[in-house]
């Protein structure tokens, strides 16, 4: 056997040994699959961040907020930009991607399971989820970590300071329409309120319209009456929801409100502030409106009745303050507990109208108020202070106030305050002297 066939016999040997000889044909490295690469964080900021940017459509932002923000304030043409933007305003954590601010700010309507907000949802969780993956790859790139700051005026943000943005939170107009419109449910005695009897009555003369005091509470019956023609945010003077009450417009109800009066000044004030709200219109701090935000009301079915009123009160305004009896210190309390304002009916020589209940916003009464089905007063001592518009200044100028030129008098009483329009606490006007 020569030196060639002893090479192939030792070869086909050494195959035997190790088992089977493949036969098959050899792959080439150049047809093996390739493991598609990460996205960087700058194709992720141009395929998912920018077309938000792009956008016409507003964000979930208008979930939690009426205007003054928007999530495309934060972003910057270019991705480097918005990262050091987000990064320098604390927007962003580094070690901690997923706990960034942003994110959490994206996230502010998430616990929301209304109507509206799953409206939102889809929109939110897909902005959530462009920058929950940006951030998180932008955060671990060592040369975006390290880039120098921008200057304070290349920052991306919301062009309103932060006391604007807060007052414009749909939470707040809420606690703002609690405490006017909705405080001043009873003076309609039933009439638009859902599901009571006189209510149901008109419903079925004139249809759902008239019932726009939701049954479900206040945010409900603000979202009715957005939705409605009711507001005129062009011209909030001219919204139904004023002119119905004072009559101006046809109102099976007839007069309610009287221009200067507090129904009217709460109605007006709450219209004119959503309308400013909507239109982006407050610019600073300064111009945002903080008059009476210390001050919780609450609508109540007490009534109180001034019979034989004298002529000089004839057909004109008059507003009661009542305040309680302090037992601990053997004193009237210095700020009203419940007020009440309407025009005295000259002919009938009487005046009556329900009561609505004052307190400190912070207050252990506020509270207690506000987790109660139904406030009401305690049985006890307390002082009216009677005030009469004589030369009609309210109507002339409703943002005025009576003071001492227009002060009546005053009365002491004890009452229980029963509920309801026939069991009003009677006082005789007599009893009211200067």
């Amino acid at each position: 056997m020569n030196r060639n066939a002893q090479v192939c016999l030792v070869v086909l040997l050494a195959g035997c040994s190790l088992g089977k000889i493949d036969s098959r044909p050899a792959i080439s490295s150049s047809d093996e699959k390739p493991v598609a690469a990460e996205p960087t964080p700058q194709e992720v900021f141009e395929k998912r961040i920018l077309p938000i940017f792009k956008s016409p459509d507003p964000s979930s932002c208008v979930e939690c907020h009426l205007a003054g923000v928007d999530l495309k304030n934060y972003i910057l043409p270019s991705h480097e930009q918005t990262f050091v933007s987000l990064r320098d305003q604390g927007l962003i954590d580094l070690e901690r991607p997923e706990n960034s601010k942003i994110l959490a700010l994206i996230q502010m309507g998430e616990g929301d399971k209304s109507g509206a907000a799953l409206i939102h949802q889809k929109t939110r969780e897909a902005e959530y989820d462009a920058f929950a993956d940006w951030v998180k790859r932008s955060a671990g790139d060592p040369r975006l970590r390290d880039l120098p700051k921008l200057d304070r005026a290349e920052l991306a943000g919301p062009k309103r300071p932060a006391e604007v943005i807060r007052h414009a939170r749909q939470d707040r107009l809420v606690a703002a329409f609690t405490n006017t419109i909705w405080s001043m449910r009873f003076r309609c005695m039933g009439c638009h309120t859902e599901g009571k009897a006189e209510n149901k009555k008109l419903v079925a003369k004139h249809g759902e319209r008239v019932a726009w005091f939701k049954a479900e509470g206040p945010e409900a019956t603000l979202a009715y009456l957005r939705s409605s023609n009711l507001i005129d945010v062009d011209q909030p003077e001219m919204s139904l929801l004023l002119r119905k009450p004072l009559n101006d417009v046809k109102h099976g109800g007839g007069i309610k409100i009287l221009p200067g009066d507090e129904g009217y000044k709460l109605i007006r004030g709450f219209l004119d502030d959503y309308a400013r709200i909507v239109k982006d219109q407050y610019n600073d701090a300064a111009s945002v409106p903080t008059a009476g935000t210390n001050q919780s009301r609450f609508g109540s079915d007490m009534w109180l009745k001034l019979a034989d009123t004298p002529d000089a009160w004839g057909d004109k305004l008059l507003q009661v303050r009542v305040y309680a009896w302090d037992a601990g210190k053997s004193s009237w309390e210095t700020e009203p507990i419940a007020t009440s304002d309407r025009a005295v009916w000259g002919k009938g020589r009487l005046w009556q109208h329900n009561l609505t209940l004052l307190a400190a916003s912070d207050s252990q009464r506020a509270m207690a108020w506000a987790r109660a089905a139904q406030p009401s007063l305690p049985r006890g001592r307390y002082l009216l202070k009677v005030h009469v518009d004589q030369s009609g200044r309210l109507a002339k100028d409703w943002t005025a106030t009576l003071g001492e030129d227009d002060y009546a008098g005053m009365a002491e009483i004890e009452s229980s305050w029963p509920e309801g329009y026939g069991k009003m606490t009677t006082v005789d006007a007599a009893k009211v002297r200067k």
